[in-house]
């Protein structure tokens, strides 16, 4: 059995996940439980809903497990053992810090040794800042009289590590996130951009890189991109308030200048604010949005065009300039109008308002 077990102490960032997906991907690879445990013996560290938060994000990354259970439900079983060695006399062994926290409570290490030993854990990824504490609850498993081995894999550290909900914040998705820490790890993955079923396929212990990493916000944000072309194009539009294949297209066509959903986002959100009428082309923008409003419906962009520039006189830039602040939010927005127009179409008196 391989596990997972954060401290509800703070908000998860990229090292805690990183370790969550590599035990997963490993649970698989092995045909192996996979176990959470919320180490939650420190009541004075733990804040009140980081628990509920760790397990949330550990579904939205598709991170299932087999058992999940708190840390602080085992208290009895921890403190007989603890017991059991101080009858024994074998707690003379040990610094007394390694049972014993200063108020009298038993530390993290013991009961993550007795965690891992009673749930049979053969097998942990962890960080290479986890050596000393491994070291430890290697030697209270022994004293407790465990034979079983554990292989332990340390994995190197991200340096300017940054918070999950960071990242949620800065319109992140997590398969794109799930596979920039992935790679992060694999730099002789046979693909760039993956999902988390393809990893479990092909992914190689072996291949771990041994040398510190440093967290790329540009190089995530080019595997967000590619994600977001992946996405199915209504589950898109959804993280706009949508739920229209069309809105999901139209979000696609700003890839070339947008990464994130956020960005993505404000573009959507230009095209459905109401304008303004007060700024450069306001006027032929009032005119225009007239005759829209007593227009007949345009299956095609270019007899939209027409009847706009028939009914209005305009033409040239006086037509397309205002008819793409209208239909746009921006003068200067990429993506060609024959493109958007079939998009918004259905929406077209909300958007040319």
């Amino acid at each position: 059995m391989l596990r997972f077990a954060p401290s509800p102490t703070g908000d998860m960032d990229i090292s805690n996940l990183r370790v969550a997906i590599l035990n997963y991907i490993v649970a698989k690879q092995k045909n192996e439980k996979f176990l959470v445990r919320i180490a939650d013996t420190d009541k004075i560290k733990n804040i009140e809903g980081k628990d509920t938060e760790i397990m949330m994000i550990l579904e939205k990354f598709a991170i299932g497990h087999d058992l999940v259970y708190h840390q602080s439900q085992h208290l009895n079983i921890h403190q007989q053992l603890a017991l059991r060695l101080l009858k024994e006399k074998k707690s003379k062994n040990f610094d007394s810090s390694i049972i014993m926290n200063s108020d009298n409570t038993l530390t993290e290490n013991f009961a993550s040794a007795c965690d891992d030993m009673l749930s049979e854990i053969n097998f942990i990824i962890c960080e290479e800042t986890e050596l000393i504490n491994t070291e430890k609850q290697i030697y209270i498993k022994s004293s407790l009289g465990y034979t079983e081995p554990t292989e332990y894999i340390y994995i190197p550290t991200i340096e300017n590590k940054i918070t999950i909900k960071e990242l949620f914040e800065q319109g992140f998705i997590p398969d794109a996130i799930l596979n920039y820490l992935i790679l992060l790890d694999n730099p002789k993955a046979p693909k760039e951009i993956f999902t988390l079923p393809e990893a479990i396929e092909w992914f190689d212990l072996n291949n771990i890189s041994k040398e510190s990493v440093k967290f790329d916000i540009n190089k995530l944000r080019f595997i967000n991109h590619e994600h977001i072309k992946m996405m199915d194009d209504k589950e898109l539009s959804k993280l706009f308030g949508f739920a229209d294949s069309d809105i999901g297209k139209l979000a696609k066509l700003y890839l070339g200048e947008c990464a994130t959903i956020n960005e993505l986002e404000g573009k959507i959100r230009y095209i459905f604010t109401p304008k303004d009428f007060d700024k450069e082309w306001g006027e032929q923008m009032r005119v225009i949005e007239k005759i829209i409003f007593n227009a007949p419906y345009f299956e095609e962009f270019d007899e939209f065009k027409k009847y706009i520039a028939k009914e209005s006189g305009l033409k040239g830039d006086n037509l397309l300039k205002p008819l793409r602040v209208l239909l746009t939010g921006d003068e200067k927005s990429k993506p060609k109008l024959s493109e958007i127009y079939p998009l918004v179409k259905s929406y077209i008196l909300e958007v040319a308002s």
